[in-house]
C-alpha cells in the first residue's frame, strides 16, 4: 500500500488515488465535443479515445493540460505516420473492423495543476459514438 508524505501530500511510492473518468458522445456529429474535464491538481497517467463509424479518419483527439495543448492528432494522421505499435512518443492507434482506438500514455506521468481536458473535433460524417477513458490520480 502506498504511503503518503505528510508535508507535501504526495504518495511516496506511486500515484495516489488512481481512478478512471469516462466520457461518451453518441452520436457524435461534426463539431467540437468535450469528453473529459478534470480540475487539478492531479496526475495524468493514460487515456484512450475509441471511435466507432466515420470513414475518413478526420476526427482529431485533443489533450490539453493547464491550458497547453499536449496532443492534437487525427485518427488518419496517427495511422499515416505509423503510430500503430508501441513507441516512446506515447500515442498508439489500434484498429478493428468496427473501431479505432487511440491510446495516450507517456513514459512519465504528467502533472496538471489547474485542469485537464480531453476533447475531439469531428470533421467527418457517420461517427456513431466516441468513448473516452482517462486514468488519473492525485
Amino acid at each position: 500500500m502506498a504511503k503518503r508524505a505528510t508535508a507535501s501530500g504526495n504518495c511516496l511510492t506511486g500515484v495516489c488515488d488512481p481512478q478512471r473518468t469516462q466520457g461518451l458522445r453518441a452520436p457524435a456529429p461534426k463539431g467540437d465535443h468535450l469528453l473529459v474535464q478534470l480540475k487539478g491538481p492531479g496526475v495524468f497517467l493514460a487515456a484512450e479515445v475509441v471511435k466507432q463509424g466515420g470513414n475518413s479518419g478526420a476526427t482529431f483527439v485533443n489533450l490539453d493540460i493547464d491550458g497547453r495543448n499536449v496532443v492534437s492528432i487525427s485518427f488518419a494522421a496517427a495511422e499515416n505516420t505509423g503510430l500503430t505499435q508501441f513507441n516512446p512518443f506515447g500515442l498508439v492507434l489500434l484498429k478493428s473492423t468496427a473501431l479505432k482506438n487511440l491510446t495516450i500514455g507517456f513514459p512519465s506521468p504528467l502533472r496538471f495543476r489547474r485542469s485537464l481536458k480531453l476533447s475531439v473535433t469531428v470533421n467527418e460524417n457517420g461517427v456513431a459514438q466516441i468513448l473516452a477513458n482517462v486514468v488519473h490520480g492525485s
